[in-house]
């Protein structure tokens, strides 16, 4: 219920022509709300692009998102 007023808030600050810095581990809420996708390691930029190419690239995702 959290995670889905999140998104609300986030989807009308967007039409409301905001930008939103968000910082999220789930790859799956992130592809619903952001355009843009950042992935960061130990401060440094490893990935940068459309948060759609991310989600569908998984070897990327293998690659950078996993543990």
């Amino acid at each position: 219920m959290i995670v889905e007023r999140m998104a609300n808030t986030i989807s009308e600050l967007k039409k409301a022509g905001l930008s939103v810095l968000l910082s999220e581990q789930n790859i799956h809420f992130a592809e619903l709300e952001c355009d843009r996708a950042y992935v960061l390691e130990k401060g440094q930029v490893q990935w940068q692009g459309a948060m759609g190419q991310l989600a569908s690239d998984t070897a990327t995702q293998r690659a950078l998102l996993t543990m």
